[in-house]
């Protein structure tokens, strides 16, 4: 066998493994909630120097970062350390008021419904959130469903915690969108 024909095999093979690597990755829940969802980005979310979470972005064909909102994706959180489940509602309270301003009742409604959600976590749990257009946003837990939040202000703010230019992790959020093919329309900040 000549060189160029093992190479040819050994770049198939290796397409082949990544390809199932990537299906036996994609959580159960995923393929129910965004079945044609392929992988666009991860990265390790870091506060202090401690590891938080490994963050995972799944996203719909046609996803745009620029219009994140609009698209089908599932943002995967596999948590690195012990939380409670209300300190993670407030913390994204905290980090959902960067995105846009929100009315006392909207904060008081979003924080309480992400307390009735969010459970406590332990190293290697996973809450996964699904955005559904046009609906709002769906919750996991290890593959358990946790609730929804039909609400379509809360779903752009609360993944815009990850996506929108206004958060307050950059370098994340690039890591997340490295992949990204699309691009915002003219005049449009992703």
């Amino acid at each position: 066998m000549n060189s160029a024909a093992a190479c040819a095999i050994l770049t198939l093979s290796a397409t082949l493994s990544g390809l199932k690597l990537q299906a036996q990755t994609l959580p159960q829940e995923l393929r129910l909630a965004v079945p044609a969802a392929t992988l666009l980005g991860q990265a390790k979310m870091t506060f202090w120097g401690f590891e938080v979470y490994q963050a995972t972005l799944w996203v719909a064909p046609g996803f745009a970062e620029g219009s994140y909102e609009q698209s089908a994706f599932a943002l995967e959180l596999a948590y690195l350390r012990e939380l409670r489940g209300r300190d993670i509602a407030r913390r994204s309270m905290v980090e959902m008021q960067r995105q846009a301003p929100m009315t006392s009742a909207q904060e008081a409604a979003w924080e309480g419904q992400m307390r009735e959600l969010f459970p406590d976590v332990k190293a290697g749990d996973r809450i996964t959130g699904v955005n559904q257009p046009g609906t709002g946003a769906v919750f996991w837990s290890n593959g358990r469903l946790l609730g929804e939040v039909r609400d379509l202000a809360f779903a752009r703010q609360f993944f815009g915690i990850w996506l929108s230019a206004q958060t307050s992790e950059p370098q994340l959020r690039r890591a997340l969108l490295a992949s990204a093919k699309t691009s915002a329309p003219a005049g449009i900040a992703p």
